[in-house]
């Protein structure tokens, strides 16, 4: 059965196949989005939503604003356990902490972050010796652990609350419950089979290994704390009336949070705006477009600028020291004076 899959996959991607699919599945949830929001936004006082904006307590911002930075360091362990999967340990934490939060707030802004994120991470990461495979073992071993957090959270949270996906996809409810029954179990049968005997993907240098159970576990626990934290960002800043419960938002911003990365719009714009309209329809719109704004500037505008500029100041910071370095080989080894470099030019021309 695996080496029936595996021939699938190779045919699919000789052929493009999985490519084409992807960019025809972006264009679509961006065109639906579109169409929503047109739809959703046409009435919208753009006054009122800059209302609810500067009536939003400061202590709403202040919290909203906590959840986000435990957000962030919690993905700091993406890379902190990636790294040491693929047997780097070498590399510091604080190594791990800039690259993970550099490459999720320029990808997230960006768009396209499997390329935008490797390519800073790349940056970082060859200062420590390592080489462009290592570093997509480790974007690999970091989506993974994304992936996992996230089936994590939207199958436990479908099962105990399907209104909140059924809202979305406009699914039955009994029918949001059964798929999210089947994550689970497909999540359960996952952490069995890598715990169950060393798991390898991958060719040649391309071979990761899969984390074991125990480890797999781990992984997944980053995801929902990682996910939860976000997830409460966002729960802070929306109206609290109607007020829907924490699972019910957090089902809906994940679920919002995956189609905008399904669409590779930069910060899932458009596409994310649209599902959280169209999930929490029951919340006043201009707060909630409010709410939404105020997520955007702290969980993807303010960490983008601290990017740029801890990225500038570290590109500064090397440029200077390659500098010294430079300049000091020239005083240890300062190489022949001008007129003795002169005259042997001329005895090896035979003038």
């Amino acid at each position: 059965m695996l080496e029936a899959i595996r021939r699938a996959t190779t045919f699919l991607r000789q052929k493009q196949v999985l490519h084409k699919l992807g960019v025809v599945i972006s264009i679509a949830v961006i065109g639906i989005a579109c169409y929503v929001l047109y739809h959703m936004l046409r009435g919208i006082d753009f006054n009122e939503v800059l209302e609810a904006i500067k009536s939003t307590e400061p202590s709403q911002i202040a919290m909203a604003a906590l959840f986000v930075t435990a957000g962030y360091f919690t993905l700091t362990f993406y890379d902190l356990f990636a790294t040491r999967a693929i047997g780097h340990a070498h590399v510091p934490y604080r190594i791990n902490a800039l690259a993970a939060f550099t490459s999720y707030s320029i990808g997230h802004n960006v768009g396209a972050s499997v390329f935008t994120g490797g390519a800073v991470r790349y940056r970082i990461y060859s200062a420590y010796g390592l080489n462009a495979i290592d570093v997509a073992k480790i974007c690999f071993l970091a989506g993974l652990t994304f992936w996992l957090g996230n089936a994590a959270v939207l199958g436990l949270g479908i099962a105990y609350h399907p209104e909140a996906a059924a809202s979305i996809d406009q699914l039955p409810v009994w029918l949001n419950r059964t798929l999210a029954l089947m994550i689970i179990v497909a999540l359960i049968g996952y952490v069995i089979w890598v715990w169950s005997q060393p798991r390898v993907v991958g060719r040649g240098p391309w071979t990761v290994v899969l984390p074991g159970g125990p480890l797999t576990l781990l992984q997944i626990a980053i995801g929902i704390v990682d996910l939860g934290f976000c997830a409460l960002a966002m729960y802070v800043l929306v109206p609290d009336e109607p007020n829907l419960g924490f699972v019910m938002v957090a089902v809906i911003f994940v679920s919002a949070t995956l189609l905008g990365f399904a669409s590779h719009s930069p910060g899932g714009l458009g596409v994310f705006d649209a599902a959280m309209l169209v999930g929490l329809w029951q919340m006043d719109r201009e707060e909630l477009l409010g709410g939404m704004l105020l997520f955007r500037v702290l969980y993807y505008l303010s960490p983008f600028v601290l990017s740029v500029i801890l990225l500038t100041f570290r590109e500064v910071i090397i440029g200077a020291r390659s500098k010294r370095l430079q300049q000091a080989a020239l005083k240890l080894d300062p190489g022949p004076a001008p007129e003795a470099a002169y005259v042997r030019e001329r005895r090896d021309s035979g003038a």
